[in-house]
C-alpha cells in the first residue's frame, strides 16, 4: 500500500453508456461521438462497462471491442474507469489485465455476485480483490452498491484499503451514503484514496460535505454537475449549494423516474448520438418519461441537448 498525500483522480468521472443500432447490435461511431461529447462538457474522466453502460447486455467480446474501441480513441486525454466485473476471480483478473495492457488507469470492480441469491462471505470477498490486486499495477476502486446484495461494511472495506496494495477508490452509493463515507474516511485514513459519490449525484452536497473527492454521475451533464464540485472544492459551500438546487431537478430525475437510458435519450436530443434504444429485452422510457425528462433538461440548457446541432 503506497500512502498518497493527493489522490491521482478526483473529480467527475461520468459513466459512458453504451450506444446501439436499433438493430441491438454496437454502434461505434455514435460511441466516438458520445466519448468527444463528454470530453467536451467537461469531464475528469470516463467509465465505461459499468450498469449504466447496460455492461450485462454485453457479450464478452463486445466488452473487448468496447474497451479497446474507447481507450484507443480517447488517446489519453482523460484517464478512463473500466469495470471488470465478474463472479469469478480468475475471469475478473483477466479482464482486469487486459484493460490495464490497453491503457485503463483505474478498475472499477463489484464484490462477487450472481443473480438474487448467490453470494460470498466477507473472507472470499477479501480474498477476491487481494488476488486481483496481485494481477494488476492500476488502483482499483470497489463499487459499493445494492444491485450486489452484498453488504460491505465501512471497516471491512477500510481493512481492504489498508491492507491489499491497489485497492484505493471506494464508490459508495448505498443507503446512507454520507455516513459510511465519513465512516469509512475515519477508519481508513489516507489509505482511501479516494471516497467517491455514485448514485447519478443524488446525494452529492451531503457525500461531499461527508469528504467525498470524486462523483460517478450519468453521463449526459457534466458541464452541470462539475462546476458543484468545483465550488465546494474552492471553498465556496454557498455556491455549490445553489449549483446543486438548479441541477438537482434533472438529477432528480434521471435517479428516480428515468433512469439507465437517460444519458442516451439526451444525446440523441441532442444530435451526439444516432439511437437511445437500449438493448432488449430492456424497455425503452415511455413516451411521458421521455418528454418529462427532456423538458426537465431544457429547462437548464445543457450543452449535451445542443452539441451535435
Amino acid at each position: 500500500m503506497t500512502l498518497r498525500t493527493q489522490p491521482r483522480y478526483r473529480g467527475i468521472f461520468p459513466v459512458a453508456p453504451t450506444t446501439f443500432h436499433p438493430s441491438g447490435e454496437l454502434d461505434l461511431e455514435s460511441q466516438k461521438r458520445c466519448i468527444d461529447f463528454m470530453i467536451d462538457s467537461g469531464v475528469d474522466g470516463i467509465c465505461i462497462l459499468a450498469n449504466f453502460s447496460e455492461q450485462f447486455t454485453l457479450s464478452d467480446d463486445e466488452r473487448e471491442v468496447l474497451t479497446r474501441t474507447v481507450l484507443e480513441y480517447v488517446a489519453g486525454r482523460v484517464p478512463v474507469i473500466v469495470t471488470t466485473t465478474h463472479y469469478s476471480t480468475a475471469v475478473c483478473a483477466a479482464r482486469s489485465r487486459r484493460a490495464q495492457a490497453q491503457g485503463a488507469a483505474m478498475l472499477m470492480v463489484m464484490p462477487p455476485y450472481h443473480g438474487a441469491t448467490f453470494r460470498v462471505p466477507e473472507p472470499q470477498i477479501y480474498e477476491y480483490f487481494a488476488r486481483l490486486s496481485d494481477a494488476v499495477d492500476i488502483p482499483i476502486m470497489i463499487q459499493d452498491a445494492p444491485a450486489a446484495g452484498t453488504p460491505m461494511s465501512a471497516s471491512f472495506l477500510a481493512r481492504m484499503a489498508q491492507e491489499i496494495e491497489h485497492v484505493a477508490y471506494f464508490k459508495i452509493e448505498t443507503p446512507g451514503a454520507a455516513a459510511k463515507l465519513r465512516e469509512l474516511i475515519r477508519l481508513g485514513g489516507a489509505a482511501v484514496e479516494g471516497p467517491w459519490d455514485g448514485e447519478e449525484a443524488i446525494t452529492l452536497m451531503a457525500d461531499l460535505d461527508a469528504g467525498a473527492t470524486g462523483a460517478m454521475t450519468g453521463g449526459a451533464y457534466a458541464d452541470g454537475i462539475r462546476p458543484i464540485i468545483e465550488a465546494y472544492r474552492g471553498g465556496d459551500r454557498d455556491k455549490a449549494f445553489a449549483l446543486y438546487q438548479r441541477w438537482l431537478p434533472l438529477i432528480n430525475y434521471e435517479n428516480r423516474q428515468s433512469g439507465i437510458l437517460s444519458a442516451k435519450v439526451l444525446m440523441k436530443e441532442g444530435g451526439v448520438i444516432a439511437c437511445d434504444a437500449p438493448r432488449h429485452p430492456m424497455p425503452a422510457l415511455t413516451p411521458e418519461i421521455r418528454e418529462g425528462l427532456l423538458d426537465t433538461a431544457r429547462r437548464l440548457d445543457p450543452l449535451v441537448l445542443r452539441w451535435g446541432r
